[in-house]
């Protein structure tokens, strides 16, 4: 018995195809699906998938392509509205926060190289890019391999992949980076590295939410700040909503909050300095 295989992408197709009536989210630029197939048994590499392994040259020294540089982009005005694919639907985060997730990493490579990706972009195999479900686009996020180490940079501008069982789908040269390409996919873990404006210069960008909170630190580096971030919800304990990184005049301001009264914000200001010997100063926003 022969089996049909099928492309996401193609699958896709065809469910919007059997729809009587086109969903709102189908208004938004095509969503580029990622292959959902296993890796190709039959390649030499072993890891390949299907027809959609690297072109037969290959730019020279993938390795020194530099991790994308995160900066402050106004969401896109469409690609973060709530949509459906393959019959399930995912409702993408309408601001920038924290977000830190671990699972399985998958890639997409020449099958859709040129190809509109979600944010209109066309779709570069060679360049630093990832497809997300959920976070915002564009957005930025640290990929690292929880098997070898290794990290990279990406910028979030596609959607994807629609498998329960993976969280990222990285280009072909951010997987090889981290060493997994032959491999077909890998365990990692994917934190975001966005900073929100505070200086009003990003159109189409929400205010930043009024109320109470406390600067621990301030960073050149995105993702020096958001490793304080991580390490301060770690120590703390705090939810994972209860924290931001702010971007103003060029620094990444690490902040906690926001609080329901000063006496709340006082008292994680202490635990602050007890337990990572960190200073906190209040800062109000109304």
């Amino acid at each position: 018995m022969k089996i049909l295989l099928m492309s996401g992408a193609a699958a896709l197709a065809l469910t919007l195809a059997g729809c009587g009536t086109t969903p709102p989210a189908r208004q938004t630029p095509p969503v580029q699906t990622p292959t959902e197939q296993a890796p190709n048994k039959t390649s030499k590499a072993g890891g390949y998938y299907l027809d959609d392994g690297p072109e037969a040259n290959p730019p020279p020294d993938l390795d020194a392509v530099p991790d994308a540089v995160p900066r402050a982009e106004p969401l896109h005005r469409f690609a973060n509205r709530t949509y459906t694919a393959l019959g399930a639907t995912y409702t993408p985060m309408a601001q920038r926060r924290a977000y830190r997730e671990e699972g399985v990493a998958s890639w997409y490579g020449r099958r859709f190289h040129g190809k509109k990706t979600a944010s209109g972009e066309p779709y570069d195999m060679y360049a630093m890019t990832a497809a997300h479900p959920t976070l915002p686009i564009p957005s930025y996020a640290r990929v690292t391999s929880l098997a070898n180490g290794k990290s990279v940079v990406v910028r979030i501008n596609d959607r994807g992949p629609f498998h329960s069982k993976r969280v990222i789908d990285l280009s072909y040269t951010a997987a090889h980076k981290l060493g997994y390409v032959k491999q077909g996919s890998a365990r990692v873990r994917v934190e975001s590295l966005d900073t929100e404006s505070e200086e009003g210069d990003a159109p189409g960008e929400a205010l930043l939410a009024q109320g109470i909170y406390l600067q621990v630190g301030a960073f050149s580096r995105a993702d020096n700040a958001l490793a304080l971030l991580n390490r301060l919800q770690r120590e703390l304990q705090l939810d994972a909503g209860l924290g931001r990184v702010v971007l103003k005049r060029s620094l990444h301001h690490v902040q906690l909050g926001p609080y329901p009264s000063d006496a709340a914000a006082k008292a994680d200001r202490a635990r602050v300095r007890e337990r990572l010997d960190l200073s906190a100063v209040l800062v109000r926003r109304e």
